[in-house]
């Protein structure tokens, strides 16, 4: 798909996203709203998957470490074919598979769960070690939130992709500047990401997180080294009064509010 088509899916992802937690009064819909451009363009672009075959030998793998984003990750599943779209609407509900975080025994397409942070990216490498020790040539991609990069977890996790030359791994750090409760730079401020990834031995492309033309080539760039995309996104992109505000990590909108932001949404559609 070329950038153009992955814009009008990532609106639609946006739009059902939002239309979700407003259903279920729940979600945390400033970071999924920041993830969605690159969950599409992984999903619909440059992940090797098989919708009808989840557990496909040779498909590539993702983990979503920032697992409290699960309904966009749900909801770009559905899209490309997972599971029904329809079943969105049980997201949280009782007997819902769909539970706030990911969960690899219920939900196609879910390779690992996460949910406490700074889990996803040591899970990823063991991943991509697998792929080298076995001689298969899928690719491993984790995507974490920029607060969940102040877990030590992550960094012994970075020094050990560089020591084993895991080539086959892409990290892509979502840096929207906002994690629960405050923004990053009025908490542990691990920015800037790249020199520090540089200096453990890893390949770095920085990028706006929001736009196809820099995401897609990004993704798919291979250096024979370890390599992690810094997309610098928005919390709430695409919803003005959202956007950039440490209110909306897990609030949901009133009715008045959900009306807007759908209006803001549905016009780009």
């Amino acid at each position: 798909m070329q950038p153009n088509d992955l814009d009008r899916i990532a609106k639609q992802i946006r739009r059902r996203d939002l239309e979700a937690v407003f259903e279920a009064g729940a979600g945390h819909i400033g970071g999924e709203m920041s993830a969605i451009d690159i969950l599409t363009a992984l999903y619909f672009r440059v992940l090797r998957v098989w919708p009808d075959q989840p557990k496909h030998p040779e498909r590539d793998r993702f983990v979503l470490s920032k697992g409290h984003v699960a309904l966009a990750f749900y909801v770009t599943l559905a899209k490309r074919g997972f599971f029904p779209e329809d079943e969105i609407k049980t997201f949280l509900k009782p007997l819902s598979r769909l539970n706030g975080h990911p969960n690899c025994t219920k939900v196609p397409g879910v390779e690992t769960n996460t949910g406490p942070l700074g889990h996803g990216l040591p899970v990823a490498v063991g991943m991509a070690k697998a792929a080298k020790i076995m001689g298969a040539d899928y690719h491993t991609y984790v995507l974490t939130g920029d607060g969940e990069m102040q877990e030590g977890s992550n960094w012994e996790a970075i020094a050990c992709a560089a020591q084993f030359g895991l080539d086959n791994l892409t990290l892509i750090i979502d840096h929207n500047r906002f994690q629960q409760g405050a923004a990053l730079k009025d908490t542990n401020n691990l920015a800037p990401f790249g020199s520090k990834l540089a200096a453990f031995g890893w390949d770095v492309t920085e990028i706006d997180g929001h736009d196809m033309t820099q995401i897609v080539p990004a993704l798919e760039k291979r250096t024979g080294r370890p390599h992690c995309v810094v997309a610098h996104t928005n919390k709430g992109q695409g919803i003005s009064f959202m956007q950039d505000t440490v209110d909306w990590h897990h609030k949901v909108p009133n009715a008045e509010q959900y009306k807007i932001a759908l209006a803001e949404l549905s016009e780009s559609l």
